[in-house]
């Protein structure tokens, strides 16, 4: 289950990662992939958080694999769940608020920082393993139920992403607004956003 999801968030945090660098064309895609990772991030967090409690509890299958590195189990994947969880955290709050600088917007940029580092990390530990174990679900000889069922729960969580993202996209509204510059955001004398001018002020700028 991890290693399959792993490869799935591979591809969408990298559809997402080319999102940020191109933000003000790609707000929306920005947002809808943002919302669709949701599901699967989920499904990865609890897949690991089973492999932690059943190594702990001494079941002889997890006991077996051994566990992560130290420094991977230590500093690592505390730092990888809790950045993870603050920046999707701040994410989905961010489209219940007006668009405006404010502490959300910062503590989602420093939870991105952090998370890349840790999560970089993370992949890069793994990322030799993962070709041998992910393909493990899709070969015929090892195809036995539970590979089956981890594959339809995999599609299972892309498939509630993107219900979830389709049906929450258009409270994203506002940013994509503001990052295109659609509202005039200029503060007038009195702290309240500047009104186009009407038509006689807009008469008197063209005569003059």
């Amino acid at each position: 289950m991890t290693s399959a999801t792993a490869v799935v968030l591979l591809v969408l945090l990298g559809v997402e990662g080319i999102t940020i660098l191109f933000i003000q064309p790609l707000i929306s895609t920005h947002v809808f992939v943002g919302l669709l990772l949701v599901p699967p991030v989920a499904l990865k967090l609890a897949s690991a958080g089973w492999r932690f409690v059943r190594y702990y509890t001494h079941s002889p299958e997890y006991v077996a694999k051994g566990p992560p590195h130290p420094v991977l189990r230590v500093l690592v994947a505390p730092v990888v769940v809790a950045s993870t969880l603050v920046l999707f955290g701040t994410g989905i709050a961010m489209l219940a608020v007006h668009p405006r600088a404010g502490p959300l917007v910062g503590i989602h940029k420093v939870s991105f920082v952090v998370w890349l580092v840790a999560t970089g990390v993370h992949v890069l530990a793994y990322l030799t393993r993962l070709p041998g174990l992910a393909s493990a679900d899709w070969r015929s000889r090892t195809r036995e139920t539970s590979s089956v069922l981890r594959l339809v729960t995999v599609a299972s969580s892309l498939a509630l992403g993107a219900v979830f993202a389709a049906s929450a996209l258009h409270l994203a509204s506002p940013w994509v607004d503001r990052v295109h510059g659609h509202h005039d955001e200029r503060p007038s004398r009195h702290g309240l956003p500047a009104r186009p001018p009407g038509p006689a002020r807009a008469r008197r700028t063209a005569a003059s």
